[in-house]
């Protein structure tokens, strides 16, 4: 019988993705140990059987998936040293993050996978795809066959993966949050509404791509400060400026989670743009 795959640990993209192997036909283990209410219950919600332990985890799998905020990777990563298997991590880190963790968790005896995951989770066809690079990734790959999570080799090379993801998500994530700075910059200068309406004339698709913006960033933004550091860090090893996403760190820093937001983009936009009139407001004080 092949073994189950293990995750750590099951948040919003972790426990879809985790649900699309259970849907493809794969056992799929996680442990709720120090874990809150809300990832039990993804957990449960995606059909995952939890061992309790990482131990546990460690003990039953061959293949250990890491899916967590870039911020927490190290920390994840260290919980499986001695792994006597594969470990994947798919988390959005530099280049040199990936490369740091890869010899912690080979000097354990762990065979190191570098992942990473571009798209939504996976709830329907041609949404997600999981970017592989290094030894092991094909037969890392072929775990994902027949699911919803489109596996796509990179090259035999870490940290390639996590490359192509640093590539990609400066762009994304980082012009969502100019476009949310420039929409306050211009609401504070008292000319918003000439904005929209010059926008309206040259570049029309861009209200509707801030509105997108703010609901992103309403909801998922604080996830993104340590991967907007992550990028920038990127950038200044490559012997690129790093200001973009510094400042696009900044501003993910200034608005706040909403836990409850309305379902008009417009009136979420709004929320957004006076948490980072909040923020401007604290760093002139």
């Amino acid at each position: 019988m092949p073994k189950p795959i293990g995750l750590l640990h099951p948040g919003e993209m972790g426990a879809t993705v985790g649900g699309a192997l259970r849907a493809a036909g794969q056992e799929v283990v996680w442990a709720s140990e120090g874990r809150g209410d809300a990832t039990v219950k993804r957990a449960e919600a995606a059909d995952l059987s939890d061992l309790g332990t990482v131990a546990a985890v460690m003990g039953a799998c061959d293949v250990i998936l890491s899916i967590c905020p870039p911020h927490a990777a190290t920390e994840v990563a260290e919980l499986v040293a001695g792994f006597e298997g594969t470990f994947v991590e798919c988390n959005a880190i530099a280049p040199d993050t990936a490369l740091a963790i890869a010899a912690t968790v080979e000097a354990a005896g762990t065979r190191y996978v570098d992942g990473s995951i571009i798209g939504p989770p996976p709830v329907k066809p041609g949404l997600n795809r999981l970017y592989l690079a290094g030894p092991g990734s094909e037969e890392v790959a072929a775990l994902f066959e027949g699911s919803l999570t489109d596996a796509r080799i990179v090259s035999n090379e870490i940290p390639d993966a996590s490359a192509l993801k640093m590539s990609y998500a400066a762009w994304t994530k980082g012009t969502w949050a100019l476009v949310l700075a420039i929409r306050a910059l211009s609401r504070s200068l008292g000319v918003e509404a000439h904005l929209l309406e010059e926008w309206k004339l040259s570049m029309p698709d861009l209200e509707d791509y801030s509105l997108h913006a703010g609901r992103a960033a309403a909801t998922k933004g604080w996830r993104w400060i340590g991967e907007m550091e992550e990028i920038a860090s990127t950038f200044a090893a490559a012997g690129l400026t790093d200001g973009f996403h510094v400042g696009a760190g900044d501003v993910y820093r200034g608005i706040p989670r909403i836990t409850d937001p309305p379902e008009d983009d417009a009136e979420l936009l709004e929320a957004t743009l006076d948490l980072l009139r909040q923020a401007a407001a604290a760093r002139g004080a």
